[in-house]
């Protein structure tokens, strides 16, 4: 009996096509580990689909390149908090500082959705590539949506400053964990914050 002709190499198999979900977030969560420990520049594709257990022509056959696996692992990690719009489109927009203050903040305080986006970030800050797909991905699914919802001439640049505010207090309280800011209760924080990011939005 002859064998079987070999596979091409990066062609997936029929089981590795009928496990494609498993397999794509076996390959991202691997994605999100290798860019937290080892940032943008010094992760490679070939060590991600080391730690993700698959041939590395599998990751560009779902992916592409490091920068297409880079997005995904943004837009997957970044989920929650793109979800911002949508969480607080309900209610009057007088009330939208508040709803969106303590959306985010609500994201970041969860360790399950903190570790993802400290991976992230800690990306973006130290890489300007990372940080462009960071921006795109930023500005085309949360920024934009958000300045629809308050329908003023200058809602896109109202929109950035309200983010930039929320950014801001997060880098330093997550990330560099300036203190006392760190380890101070988020209540106290979202009070002082969310009045500043309304005004962004919405007074004259």
């Amino acid at each position: 009996m002859t064998d079987a002709a070999p596979r091409r190499r990066g062609r997936p198999s029929r089981t590795q096509t009928q496990a494609a979900p498993a397999t794509r977030d076996r390959i991202l969560d691997a994605a999100r580990e290798e860019f937290s420990e080892r940032g943008y520049e010094k992760t490679s594709v070939r060590g991600i689909a080391k730690a993700a257990g698959v041939d590395s022509a599998l990751v560009h056959h779902y992916f592409g390149t490091k920068e297409q696996v880079f997005e995904a692992a943004v837009e997957v990690a970044f989920a929650p908090a793109l979800a911002a719009p949508t969480a607080v489109e309900d209610g009057p927009l007088d009330g939208i500082g508040e709803r969106l203050t303590r959306f985010i903040f609500g994201v970041w305080e969860n360790p399950a959705t903190r570790a993802p986006l400290l991976a992230i970030i800690r990306s973006a800050v130290n890489n300007d590539t990372a940080a462009a797909v960071f921006r795109r991905l930023i500005a085309a699914q949360l920024l934009r949506r958000i300045a629809q919802r308050v329908d003023l001439p200058d809602a896109e640049i109202r929109a950035e400053l309200a983010a930039a505010q929320l950014v801001g207090v997060a880098m330093l309280r997550y990330v560099i964990k300036v203190e006392p800011l760190a380890s101070a209760d988020v209540e106290p924080i979202i009070r002082r914050v969310a009045p500043v990011v309304q005004g962004h939005l919405t007074l004259p």
